[in-house]
């Protein structure tokens, strides 16, 4: 289930790139993936489950020291990217921060 979460996520290299993704690490039973994440929203630790009896995913972010900060639950596998996405690195102001980091205006 880890690797298949991972070719998931992989398969927008660019978003995922853009979390700082680092560590992966498959779960006990391979029930899923935790993985650590510097995005503008949040730092530290998402882990992705597999809910079998809904074929669904659930998602937690927790803090560096494993606090959970968020839950989302219920996520189909063809917007798992684009939720973690909205959860760790999209802000109000995404793309006036991107611009300024890199100083594009």
């Amino acid at each position: 289930m880890a690797a298949y979460i991972l070719s998931i996520l992989t398969s927008q290299l660019m978003v995922v790139f853009s979390w700082g993704l680092h560590n992966p690490t498959a779960l006990p039973n391979d029930r899923g993936l935790a993985f650590k994440v510097n995005g503008y929203k949040h730092r530290g630790w998402v882990i992705v489950r597999y809910n079998e009896g809904a074929d669904l995913f659930d998602i937690e972010l927790r803090t560096p020291t494993m606090q959970l900060a968020d839950q989302i639950e219920g996520v189909y596998f063809d917007q798992l990217v684009e939720v973690i996405d909205n959860a760790v690195e999209k802000t109000s102001d995404y793309e006036n921060r991107i611009k300024e980091q890199y100083s594009l205006q």
